[in-house]
């Protein structure tokens, strides 16, 4: 079985910083891409960036140019450095990836809690 256990959130002024982390574990084969999304009440949940095993990135157009994220692949784990928190990046952030057990699947971390205050 494999778990996705996301750690680093919490409560941070506006301008502030938080990194998050997210790391896999289980009967683990491979993983592909690795991400983060959020939600916020009331809001769809918003792609916040991706990455590839081989580290090639890709971000959400509200987080661009202030968040940055990272993996280290030796430790099936994926990072969301952010910067210049706003407000409105109040939300629950979930980590996601792309494992292959058996076959390869979607798996979902539980979610961590971000507010930014004003």
């Amino acid at each position: 079985q494999v778990q996705l256990v996301e750690s680093g959130g919490g409560l941070v002024q506006a301008g502030g910083s938080l990194r998050l982390s997210c790391a896999a574990s289980g009967s683990i084969f491979s993983i592909n891409t690795m991400g983060w999304y959020r939600q916020a009440p009331g809001k769809q949940r918003e792609l916040i960036a991706t990455i590839t095993s081989g580290g090639k990135t890709n971000y959400g157009d509200s987080v661009k140019g202030r968040f940055t994220i990272s993996r280290d692949n030796a430790k099936n784990t994926v990072y969301l450095q952010m910067n210049s928190l706003k407000p409105e990046d109040t939300a629950v952030y979930y980590c996601n990836a792309e494992i292959a057990v058996a076959v390869w699947d979607d798996y979902w971390g539980q979610g961590t809690q971000v507010t930014v205050s004003s």
